[in-house]
């Protein structure tokens, strides 16, 4: 395994919409695997393929219960309610924002032992879920703001730059 290097904001990649994932295959785990040991390296709570430069449809999270897992094509089947938290990334370190999103989720995707899943989830996981599947369609939590706070957040970047990407206050996604 090994630790890879997290994009930052202002990266193409992050931008671009991810491709499917047509099977799970030996050349697809070690990806999981080495993003798994990125994302408790960074001190992450979820990392989607394209923040380490990998446009493939699939992400890994820690869910604090079951621990880590890894999902593949996942697609938000149903959603519910409304919830504003504050909100924070790997790829944009150093900044936070108060970002609406769903309370609850029904995801479907793949494991990383290419079995179907369906989850249900609320809360934080729920954020962390939507959160992660913004960064597979190119989206960033930052586009969720309205736009002048979108505007003073990339005025401050272009100003002052990006904190360390291991300096964090709160959990990044």
């Amino acid at each position: 395994m090994a630790v890879l290097e997290v994009r930052r904001y202002g990266d193409p990649v992050l931008r671009s919409r991810t491709r499917a994932v047509t099977e799970v295959t030996t050349e697809v785990r070690p990806v999981i695997a080495d993003m798994i040991e990125t994302m408790h390296y960074e001190v992450g709570v979820g990392l989607a393929a394209p923040q380490v430069g990998i446009s493939l449809r699939l992400f890994v999270m820690d869910d604090g219960k079951r621990g880590v897992r890894a999902l593949v094509n996942p697609v938000i089947v149903e959603r519910r309610g409304s919830a504003v938290a504050e909100e924070g990334c790997l790829s944009i370190p150093g900044i936070y924002a108060d970002v609406e999103r769903s309370e609850w989720v029904r995801v479907e995707a793949t494991d990383d032992a290419a079995q179907p899943v369906t989850l249900e989830l609320r809360g934080f996981l729920a954020r962390v879920i939507q959160h992660e599947i913004d960064h597979l369609d190119g989206v960033l939590f930052i586009d969720r703001l309205p736009p002048v706070a979108r505007d003073r957040i990339k005025r401050k970047i272009q100003r002052e730059g990006l904190r360390p990407s291991r300096d964090h206050r709160a959990f990044a996604l």
